[in-house]
């Protein structure tokens, strides 16, 4: 199963769809920036592996590069940012009780969604 999808900032793709978990790799490109978000259905896990930025989590910025894990609680408001020349790539382990799109609440958005 793997699934690509195109974004205004990059792109991710589902590596692993199961009932208790899902896994993804996402890109994004230099210079832009995921929406500030919240989720209400589930726990995130993210392994920068390629590229630097900067997670943003409950208002605190944290710098990253290869090697660095974040954990993201259930509602916790999250986003991150490339600030590098090269694409940022991480893997992004959910687990919950949903991982539909639809449970992306966006607080910000630089493209207007």
């Amino acid at each position: 199963m793997l699934r690509k999808t195109m974004t205004p900032w990059g792109k991710w793709e589902i590596l692993c769809d199961d009932k208790e978990y899902k896994v993804k790799r996402i890109v994004v490109n230099p210079g832009q920036r995921l929406s500030y978000q919240t989720h209400s259905k589930r726990y995130e896990h993210w392994m920068i592996v390629k590229g630097a930025g900067i997670i943003t989590l409950e208002g605190k910025l944290k710098q990253v590069d290869c090697g660095t894990t974040i954990d993201i609680p259930i509602g916790a408001a999250h986003r991150i940012e490339n600030t590098g020349e090269v694409p940022l790539v991480f893997i992004e382990i959910q687990t919950g009780t949903y991982f539909g799109e639809d449970d992306i609440v966006r607080l910000s958005d630089d493209y207007g969604r």
